[in-house]
């Protein structure tokens, strides 16, 4: 490696940690990212290599074909990084491997390490806490409540079943809403977690299979009658009706179908919430190339052009007055995009304010080759 300085110089202004080893195994240059990640570790690393790297890199790796030295041997023949994990401080943290080939004939091998980004984990949790805590105290006011209520009408000798049903009826309902909204924080929750330390495309991969696209949508619509799809508060009207499928034939994809059921319901959750009640939405699938494309779209409220490029953030949603009167958190566009993109598929949309959304999901065409293996999702 020529001219060390400027190159350390470069390393040292990266953002991620980075590990060159020579073809002997040795350690002939890191970063500064690379020594705050790894600590202590990284003198031993320096003193004894490649084998003490393996050995601190593959703690809690399971999987033989994930061990550092078979990522190694990965790297050496693939023209593109290959990418794994390692367990620091209790999660896991991405990397990727590649091969650098020198002017001299030496192949080096170069870790690239992640810097974990908990900032958005931290606010996700500060959230949840914030909410449970406001659950609980309100889940706790009403049945006080409700305490208060029946002890009052058994004073009371001309008090009216009807009076006592309709008052817990309503506190009933309140509760209902709120435990309802702190289950899908949690589960938000945990697919945030998935995400962020990997674990979400460790899952897509033990599910992915041969999905018959037709096959699937039928049942799909007809289970939209067991979930509640929408928020409590929301107009529970009958937008079954509302929703038509347009499928080409013969469309098979390559998918883990929970993870896809997932995402549809996010979709179609957003398309009802923000849409007037009687438009409709379309759910159209058809081939494109190597990938079968499906769109959701909805003839509803829009997305203003200035807040396009922040759809798929945390904790962002759009300001109309109309969006801001339905309840939400501003996760569920972020988890889905993540997780098709863990199934090797894409997501985005276009929409117009006052028109409507378009939501695409892309996800590769089954191949026979591919294994079918794989437990059912």
């Amino acid at each position: 490696m020529s001219d060390n300085v400027q190159t350390q110089a470069v390393l040292d202004a990266l953002g991620h940690g980075v590990l060159i080893f020579s073809s002997d195994g040795k350690l002939i240059q890191h970063n500064v990212i690379a020594g705050a990640i790894l600590g202590r570790d990284l003198n031993m690393i320096k003193s004894q290599g490649w084998s003490i790297a393996a050995e601190l890199f593959d703690t809690h790796t399971e999987s033989i074909d994930l061990r550092l030295d078979k990522v190694r041997e990965q790297a050496l023949v693939s023209d593109r990084p290959v990418r794994f994990k390692i367990y620091r401080s209790g999660a896991y943290i991405p990397c990727w491997a590649s091969a650098l080939n020198a002017d001299n004939g030496d192949v080096y091998t170069v870790l690239t390490i992640d810097v974990p980004d908990w900032s958005i984990i931290a606010n996700v949790i500060n959230r949840f806490q914030r909410e449970m805590a406001e659950l609980v105290d309100s889940t706790k006011g009403h049945m006080r409540l409700i305490s208060r209520t029946l002890q009052l009408d058994a004073e009371e000798q001309d008090a009216s079943t009807a009076r006592i049903s309709k008052r817990i009826g309503g506190f009933t309902r309140l509760i209902e809403i709120h435990m309802t909204r702190g289950g899908r924080l949690i589960s938000m929750l945990d697919r945030l977690q998935a995400i962020r330390t990997g674990i979400v495309r460790d899952n897509v991969s033990q599910y992915i299979k041969r999905v018959n696209l037709e096959d699937y949508m039928e049942d799909f619509i007809e289970a939209l009658d067991e979930v509640q799809l929408l928020d409590p508060e929301s107009d529970q009207h009958d937008y079954r009706s509302r929703i038509s499928l347009e499928l080409e034939d013969d469309l098979v994809i390559r998918a883990s179908e929970s993870y896809l059921t997932l995402a549809l319901r996010e979709l179609l959750r957003n398309a009802i919430m923000y849409s007037l009640v009687g438009t409709p939405i379309r759910i159209v699938a058809n081939k494109r190339g190597n990938a079968v494309q499906i769109r959701v779209q909805d003839e509803g409220y829009g997305i203003r052009a200035k807040e396009h490029d922040s759809v798929f953030d945390v904790f962002k949603r759009a300001r109309q007055p109309q969006i801001i009167a339905e309840f939400g958190y501003g996760l569920s566009l972020h988890l889905c995009k993540h997780e098709v993109e863990a199934m090797n598929g894409q997501m985005w949309f276009t929409s117009e304010e006052g028109v409507g959304t378009t939501m695409y999901l892309q996800l590769p065409i089954w191949q026979e080759s591919s294994s079918s293996n794989h437990a059912n999702a």
